[in-house]
């Protein structure tokens, strides 16, 4: 009989902040891959989604595979994809035999109110990761002004996830 082994567990962090453009951009702000029409785009080359981003350093961080030091900069720079989405999707065939178990992710920023979206968010976050809904947590917090995020001169997301083989 064999001997039992355990499941190999990771675990990942990532972070990942942008400030928003004039309030006049055209640019959609794209947070959690849903649109926030009541404020402007964020100022990054690609749709500056800071949650997609967040879980792409959380992936590399477990797989030492560089999503957005990388993969999303050739992407965007040589191919034009600026979708955030896109390079999670990378991200997730990173992590081969891993499977996510569960994602934590806060958001600090003034703006937008995200309290009434944080299902629709968590339902869509699940959605582009193929795993249930209460496999992602998700927070949102001004931070008490205490930082430009919480000031609402841009938006900072962390993100910690657990991986099985």
């Amino acid at each position: 009989m064999p001997p039992f082994s355990f499941p190999k567990v990771r675990v990942g962090i990532g972070q990942d902040s942008h400030r928003f453009l004039p309030s006049d951009s055209a640019k959609p702000c794209i947070i959690g891959g849903l649109i926030f029409e009541e404020a402007p785009g964020l100022s990054a080359d690609s749709d500056g989604d800071v949650v997609f981003h967040a879980i792409c350093n959380a992936i590399t961080s477990v797989t030492g595979v560089p999503i957005l030091g990388g993969i999303a900069i050739d992407l965007c720079h040589k191919d034009g994809i600026t979708d955030s989405q896109v390079y999670l999707e990378k991200a997730l065939e990173a992590l081969g035999p891993q499977m996510i178990e569960h994602i934590a992710l806060t958001i600090e920023g003034k703006r937008p109110r995200f309290q009434k979206r944080v299902d629709e968010m968590r339902a869509k976050i699940a959605h582009v990761m193929k795993i249930r809904i209460d496999q992602v947590g998700l927070t949102a917090t001004s931070g008490d002004g205490l930082t430009d995020f919480g000031c609402g001169d841009g938006l900072q997301c962390f993100c910690v996830l657990t991986t099985v083989q």
